[in-house]
């Protein structure tokens, strides 16, 4: 290991990370939570903030990607579906498999220039996260539980009071009458998913395992569907309802397959450590006018695009390399000079601080720091641990006869 390799390996510098990451992140989501007051007044203006002050986050973990690991990664993709990206709305579909896909996927999207405004359909338990799931629950962040999404397009609780005007106004608009439901207010569901540029889904629902696999396989022997061999079976309810939701508002699905050279198994905990990883990622763009309106071909074409997905997977192991022409998009300063910016405004008052305290000679005052220390620590070995795949949800773990009835 050289020298710089283990400097970047120094709890120090991990420490110095995790510091800037979390207080900035604090201040983030606090700044955020004073934007509430701009909703009933100005909603563009309220998300054009949050989608700002996200970024000083997101981009962070973009940073240590980039430019402390200096993991890059390549695009195999249609040179004239090239200059298209970042410039049109997309649903992305991501398979799931390494712990830090997420990542590149960010990655991608800031070298593209479109990290800000990029949103993702997560489970609901993300958005307990501290910094991370806050920040996205202020951007509007399409949050689901495991079988539908968490959107109340009827704006309020229904109410006989309420149908009854509800009603009154759809006669007058000459939409149809609902029995058991209020109108929905699709201006509202209609501003926040133009404010998108690109919607993140993970179409298998949860993170690749052997287990899961298995599990996932017997589903597909069941259904009488072709066996996938480096994916689960697609969760086809999810994108359906996504493509219907956004037909008018984006342009072409992005069929996106990653995979890593040499086999590496990357981890947030390695691009900590400063690890180069090699990431390859395999873009196709797909019209959205070839994606079926029908639920039930929508799903059958979903299932297609994954059998196709694991031929380019089999591929890339066989060869090492994916079909079309081999493109890296340029690096933007933009992420590092956000952390400089963040580093700088935090860690002279910490230092300070901390000399002040040492100086001191107080062990009660230096116990209660190592104290707070440690919670931090743990604290940040929590929300790293949320991305490993050891530690995932046991979703898809279930018994296949349940998973049989989605």
């Amino acid at each position: 290991m050289d020298l710089v390799g283990l400097l970047k390996s120094q709890f120090l510098c991990h420490l110095v990370f995790c510091y800037v990451f979390i207080a900035s992140g604090l201040i983030v989501n606090t700044l955020q939570l004073c934007t509430l007051v701009l909703w009933p007044i100005d909603k563009q203006l309220f998300r054009r903030l949050n989608c700002r002050l996200s970024y000083c986050v997101s981009s962070q973990l973009v940073m240590l990607l980039e430019w402390w690991s200096g993991t890059e990664c390549v695009i195999y993709t249609d040179p004239r579906a090239y200059p298209t990206f970042g410039k049109e709305n997309a649903i992305v579909v991501l398979n799931h498999k390494f712990e830090i896909d997420f990542l590149c996927g960010w990655s991608l999207a800031e070298r593209f220039g479109v990290l800000g405004g990029s949103k993702v359909l997560a489970k609901k338990e993300l958005a307990y996260v501290p910094i991370i799931g806050w920040m996205w629950y202020f951007t509007e962040m399409v949050f689901c539980t495991r079988k539908w999404f968490l959107i109340h397009c009827e704006g309020t609780r229904f109410t006989e009071k309420k149908h009854q005007i509800s009603m009154q106004v759809a006669q007058a608009k000459g939409l149809p009458s609902l029995k058991h439901h209020l109108l929905p207010r699709t201006k509202g569901f209609a501003v926040t998913v133009r404010s998108l540029r690109n919607f993140l889904i993970h179409c298998e629902g949860t993170r690749f395992t052997e287990k899961k696999h298995q599990i996932s396989m017997q589903v597909a022997q069941a259904k009488g569907l072709p066996s996938l061999k480096h994916h689960l079976l697609p969760r086809t309810k999810g994108f359906a309802v996504t493509v219907r939701s956004l037909r008018n508002v984006v342009s072409a699905v992005y069929d996106c397959t990653l995979n890593f050279r040499n086999n590496e198994n990357p981890t947030l905990l390695g691009v900590l450590n400063g690890r180069k990883y090699h990431a390859d990622m395999y873009v196709r763009r797909i019209p959205l006018e070839q994606v079926p309106e029908d639920e039930d071909q929508c799903s059958a074409w979903l299932h297609r695009l994954y059998q196709e997905k694991d031929a380019f997977q089999e591929e890339y192991y066989r060869t090492g390399t994916f079909p079309e022409t081999p493109m890296v998009p340029s690096r933007r300063p933009w992420t590092l000079l956000n952390w400089l910016f963040w580093a700088s405004l935090l860690l002279y008052p910490f230092f300070r601080f901390l000399v002040s305290m040492v100086s001191s000679g107080s062990s009660l005052t230096l116990a209660g720091f190592v104290l707070v220390f440690f919670v931090a620590s743990m604290g940040v070995r929590w929300m790293i641990g949320v991305t490993e795949i050891d530690k995932g949800s046991a979703y898809g773990n279930m018994d296949s006869k349940q998973k049989q009835r989605d």
